[in-house]
């Protein structure tokens, strides 16, 4: 990759945009960062916002970058949050689907008028293999993911005749603060998923679900599952 042009990542003091940001800073190419939290990170190629996607001010402090890094065309949107469901309260379920989905929303309508514009761009958003699956632990976690999915593979066909790219990456478990599954089968290094990004950015495909075998298996469990409720009518 020898584009010039800075890299905007979205959700990454750590976890997968931290290694994305780490990895693509390495290559020589200059990162804008926006993430709750403060960054680890001190490159001279690097600028980080720290700023909560589901605050009032985000769609204005997006914009701005937008405005003041006129040659933007790359988006990665890293962002997202779990919840395990206490159905007695349901505390924390709309804030799930405002950080997962409505952000991305959200982020969308600020770049990619703007990527239009300027005839094209590349957007890549993270979604989960939990996409397809009904989570009786954290429901939220899995709607959210799987309206996003399908968002995003409908988004991708509209916008891929105005030159602006939209992928749609679905990870299985990685090691972040999020897998806190008692059991992680496959489970890949955020270094890794990293990895899965940045060829993402040169091949811009529609989907990637990874890695493969955990995809197949996930795909595997839905079947039985389905059966199970077939059977059980």
């Amino acid at each position: 990759m020898t584009d010039s042009s800075p890299i905007l990542i979205i959700g990454n003091s750590d976890g997968i945009g931290l290694a994305t940001t780490r990895l693509l800073l390495d290559e020589g190419r200059r990162v804008l960062g926006i993430s709750r939290s403060p960054s680890p990170v001190e490159h001279d190629a690097y600028e980080h916002l720290v700023g909560d996607v589901t605050a009032p001010g985000f769609r204005a402090a997006l914009a701005e970058r937008c405005e003041r890094y006129g040659d933007l065309t790359t988006c990665i949107h890293c962002a997202a949050i779990g919840n395990e469901l206490d159905p007695t309260t349901f505390s924390g379920e709309r804030r799930v689907f405002e950080v997962n989905l409505v952000s991305v929303v959200t982020t969308l309508e600020v770049l990619v008028p703007r990527l239009i514009a300027r005839g094209g761009g590349h957007v890549v958003v993270l979604s989960s293999l939990a996409d397809v699956l009904n989570n009786a632990g954290a429901p939220s976690y899995s709607g959210s993911k799987a309206g996003l999915s399908t968002y995003l593979g409908g988004l991708a066909l509209r916008l891929r005749p105005a030159g602006v790219r939209v992928t749609n990456v679905r990870f299985g478990f990685v090691d972040t603060k999020m897998a806190d599954s008692p059991v992680r089968p496959l489970m890949i290094t955020t270094e890794r998923a990293a990895r899965v990004l940045r060829r993402c950015l040169d091949r811009r495909p529609m989907r990637v679900s990874y890695p493969r075998t955990a995809a197949l298996l996930v795909n595997l469990l839905r079947w039985w599952l389905s059966l199970r409720v077939w059977w059980g009518r």
